[in-house]
């Protein structure tokens, strides 16, 4: 089933249950896939696309939430951890620590990298294997250690 048809299912059950913040959150993420549909030009999105979406909306969320509760603002800090659990649910399952490690380790060796001055290479190499299951600043420090 694609994102959209998923979004759209969602969408209609949270209607029939009058699931306001539910409703809310996947109307924002159809009209992120629907503007970027837009943007390039085409009339349906691929999974990888939709996925770059789901993490980029997902990633705004995230900074928000460490914004907020640095202002001390809990009102808003509730509100945007119930959305994170939304969107993490159309999200594919994240890799467990020990299968991150696994692929940090595996791409290392893949690319040849030795010092600190290869993380551009290995980050490179490693983003398309984990895309949507595994976050970027997680994975940037994992290579780090693995490099030093």
């Amino acid at each position: 089933m694609s994102l959209l048809t998923r979004l759209n299912t969602d969408m209609k059950q949270a209607m029939k249950d009058r699931n306001k913040d539910v409703l809310a959150v996947i109307r924002m993420v159809k009209a992120s896939l629907q503007n970027e549909s837009i943007k390039l030009g085409k009339s349906e999105l691929s999974e990888d696309e939709e996925l770059t979406i789901l993490s980029r909306e997902l990633k705004q969320r995230k900074d928000s939430l460490q914004e907020f509760k640095s202002a001390g603002r809990e009102d808003l800090v509730k509100k945007l951890e119930d959305e994170i659990n939304i969107l993490q649910e159309y999200m594919p399952t994240q890799l467990t620590d020990d299968e991150l490690e696994a692929i940090v380790q595996v791409t290392i060796s893949e690319v040849g990298a030795t010092s600190k001055k290869d993380m551009g290479k290995v980050m490179s190499a490693i983003m398309p294997k984990v895309k949507g299951k595994a976050d970027g600043a997680k994975i940037n420090q994992l290579v780090q250690k693995h490099l030093s």
